[in-house]
């Protein structure tokens, strides 16, 4: 190994040693607790030292960010064999609010603390992989391979890794849109629907609810699970399985709250089950529509 090597290593060891100390103060005390200072004390070195490799605090605020939204992507990818385009969109939605809810702190610093740290996560989380040439196209990659019946679940999850790689703040909406292509395609989606919209919009649902769950814990009245499966299915249908006959959900009785511990697990069903083709509409219109049925008419007898 070379001297330059050697020092370069060194350089990279010590800004992962600023990096993890920031994240552990981030984690414990909150952003507004991060500094230069702090940081350089938990890794027992001068303030100077630290500008060596970042300029301010706010740099150090966007690698995290960017660190932690890398996270996020790392936990949609497996859910890329999903086969059907509806039921994988439910799954990336349980996932988007489950990292929201078990990483709150990294979650405000990427989407709710200054736009600047936002856009340094969507921008790349490894600096220099949108502009390499042996990524360019990974999205459109990740959506041919699908489209091949002889694709395996791997082939999927290597294809969509890449696009993760290839733009960070891209693969998240590829995902969506990729999955709405195909529910397009069969006839679930109206033909003039926009899908980039309507991922755009799905996404911001998503976001609400993470958000009003850090920010007014006393609001919801409901189990998180439950409000998850009410959005995830006013947006695209219940699933198969939980089209249910009338009168069974009423026989089934009352369900329990989930105790905050097992609030940020699977989404719960809804206990007012919706009609099993909503994904006709305009989603604007499903969303507005609610998610209970409307009562039913009384029959009236002529005189």
């Amino acid at each position: 190994m070379g001297i330059a090597e050697r020092k370069n290593r060194q350089k990279q060891a010590l800004r992962e040693r600023i990096l993890d100390a920031a994240r552990r103060i981030v984690m414990r005390e909150g952003f507004a607790a991060l500094s230069m200072r702090k940081i350089a004390d938990a890794i027992e070195y001068s303030p100077a030292t630290l500008y060596l490799h970042f300029a301010s605090r706010d740099e150090i605020a966007q690698a995290l960010c960017a660190e932690g939204y890398a996270h996020l992507l790392e936990t949609f990818v497996p859910l890329a064999g999903i086969a059907d385009p509806a039921e994988r969109l439910k799954a990336l939605g349980r996932a988007y609010v489950a990292f929201g809810v078990a990483h709150p702190e990294t979650y405000r610093l990427i989407f709710m603390e200054d736009p600047s740290y936002t856009d340094a996560a969507l921008s790349g989380a490894v600096k220099g992989k949108a502009a390499d040439p042996a990524n360019a196209g990974a999205a459109s990659r990740a959506a041919a391979t699908r489209e091949d019946p002889d694709a395996t679940t791997a082939d999927e999850a290597s294809s969509e890794t890449a696009a993760t790689e290839a733009d960070p703040g891209e693969a998240a909406l590829h995902l969506m849109i990729s999955a709405l292509d195909e529910l397009k395609a069969a006839g679930r989606l109206p033909a003039s629907m926009d899908v980039a919209v309507w991922a755009e919009a799905f996404w911001a649902n998503l976001h609400g609810i993470v958000a009003l769950n850090l920010t007014c814990p006393v609001f919801p009245t409901a189990p998180l699970d439950t409000v998850v499966g009410v959005a995830l299915d006013a947006w695209l249908g219940a699933s198969r399985a939980e089209q249910v006959p009338t009168g069974a959900v009423a026989s089934a009785g009352t369900r329990k709250k989930k105790s905050p511990e097992t609030r940020t697990g699977s989404a719960a069903q809804p206990d007012n089950h919706r009609a099993a083709q909503p994904l006709a509409r305009e989603p604007a219109k499903a969303a507005a529509s609610g998610v209970t049925a409307p009562p039913a008419r009384r029959k009236t007898t002529s005189a």
